[in-house]
Parts: structure tokens; sequence; C-alpha cells
């Protein structure tokens, strides 16, 4: 990996994603995940992106993936300094955006809300029930209102190249389901753990949100790609999770998650591809 290259700095309109993004064309396709993802990139180069928002979890790595020009960023920084609740998501979006970014990969690690699912279960989310409380949720928190449209919080089209590539490698899938993103950092008690299950929701994580509905402020493509990595507690008897259970069982899908995330990347539609999310400021008072 080279030293990072240079600074890339934004307009001075803090607050506001009308301010005009800089297209540096260095990537299309985005993944923000952990710290193992560094080595699927080839010829990586490091970007400082400076933003309205601060800067983001680490410099932006940009490489070719399956031909592809792919921007990668680790959510919690490759130290995994950010806990979820102090992770810089609207810096991390705003950059990846000013790159030339249009689609969005994002693996996660979940709890199982379902004890039939358990560890190395693969989800493909369709939707997202947002728990968090504190976190900055908005670009537009300073110039008015803008309300996007959220009803189907994830891309179609990465959701469907997702599905796909995840059938051909044979993963135990569920094809769609509901993320339930809590503030963390703790785990959850029984109770809630139970609540979440009784909603008939799938699977819980702590980095889900803010992340995808400030992708849609920046009209990205965003596809959630989530790995079991335990059964939620108040799901199983017995101690509940702890952290290095969680780190653990990740560890050992990282290899089969690259791969995944290769193929989808070779299928995904080029930059200028048409999609619902692309539209996603129309009409609001961002379009004006």
């Amino acid at each position: 990996m080279s030293q990072p290259a240079d600074v890339v700095s934004h307009p001075s309109e803090v607050g506001s994603a009308g301010a005009r993004l800089p297209n540096l064309a260095r990537a299309e396709i985005g993944v923000i995940g952990g710290s193992g993802f560094y080595e699927f990139l080839k010829s990586a180069d490091e970007v400082s992106v400076d933003t309205p928002y601060g800067m983001p979890s680490d410099p932006i790595v940009t490489g070719e993936v399956a031909g592809r020009k792919v921007a990668f960023v680790p959510r919690h920084g490759r130290d995994h300094r950010f806990p979820p609740h102090k992770i810089p998501y609207r810096a991390n979006l705003w950059a990846l955006r000013s790159l030339g970014v249009r689609q969005i990969l994002a693996p996660t690690a979940v709890g199982s809300l379902n004890p039939a699912h358990g560890p190395g279960r693969l989800a493909i989310p369709d939707q997202l029930v947002d728990r968090t409380s504190g976190r900055a949720q908005t670009f537009y928190d300073e110039r008015g209102a803008v309300h996007i449209a959220f009803a189907d919080p994830y891309c179609p089209v990465g959701r469907a190249h997702s599905i796909t590539a995840a059938r051909a490698a044979d993963w135990d899938l569920a094809e769609s389901g509901t993320l339930v993103v809590i503030e963390g950092p703790r785990f959850s008690t029984r109770a809630e753990s139970q609540w979440h299950a009784a909603q008939g929701w799938s699977v819980v994580g702590m980095t889900g949100a803010p992340e995808a509905s400030i992708a849609r402020e920046l009209a990205l493509c965003y596809t959630s790609i989530a790995v079991v990595t335990d059964h939620d507690a108040g799901v199983e008897t017995g101690g509940g999770v702890t952290q290095a259970e969680v780190f653990e069982a990740f560890k050992d899908s990282i290899a089969r998650l690259q791969t995944l995330l290769r193929n989808v990347i070779g299928q995904l539609p080029k930059p200028d591809a048409d999609c619902s999310c692309h539209h996603a400021l129309d009409g609001t008072a961002a379009a004006r």
C-alpha cells in the first residue's frame, strides 16, 4: 500500500449536503467494512479526504477489484478505535461520494434474533429499524427541511446482485429481513432481545444507522450484507454474546465474504446506469 497521495478538501458550506461535491472519479464502488478487507484491493493507494463533517474513520484506500475502481474505508478505523456511536458516518459517506462512488456495499456483523439461524448465515436485509439515539442523522440540519423517501432503505439493484452472488456461492442465506440497529456499544439485554424478536425483526447490529439513511441523502445506492456471528441475548440460554465471540466468528467469515464482495462488485452496474436511489433528492429543497 502506498503512502497517502494527497488531501482532498470540500467547500466550506458546513452542515449542508447542498455544498458542491468535487467528483474526482477515483472510484465508482465503495466498501465500508472491517480492517480485514484491506488486502482484497489491488495496487491500493491512500487518499486523505477532508470533509465539512471532519475526517473519515481513516484515509480512504482506493484500488481495483474485479476490474472496477473501488474505494474502501474501515468503519471503525483500522485500529477499531471508533465505537459504533462515535463513528464519523457523515464524513465517511461524504468522502466516498466525493471520490466518485455511487454504489456502497456495507458488510457488517450482526446477531441473529431467530434460534434457527446461527453463526455463518448471511442476511441481505430489505428493511431497517433505527433504535439509535444521539447520532448525527442528517446532512440537512442547518438549511431547512429536506425529507427523503426511505420506505425501502436499501438499493434494489445492489440487493439483487448480492443475493444472486450469495446463492451461487451456496451461502446459508436470508434473502430479506429486518435489521434493527441499537445504539451500543453494549449488547442487548435478554428482555430487549426478546422484544426485538417478538416484533418479527431478523438480525441486530450497531452500525447500520444512520449509515443507510445518510447514504440515501447523497443519492447513493447502499446495500447491507450482514454476517451472523452469534445468537443475540434472549434467543438462547447461556451467558449472552461477548465481543471476543463476535470478533472470532466474523474473522472466520472474512475470506468467504471477500470472495462474495469481489463477485458482487464485478456484476454491479456502471456508474452511469440509472437507479431509483439516484433520484432520492428529486423534488426536495436540495434539488433546487
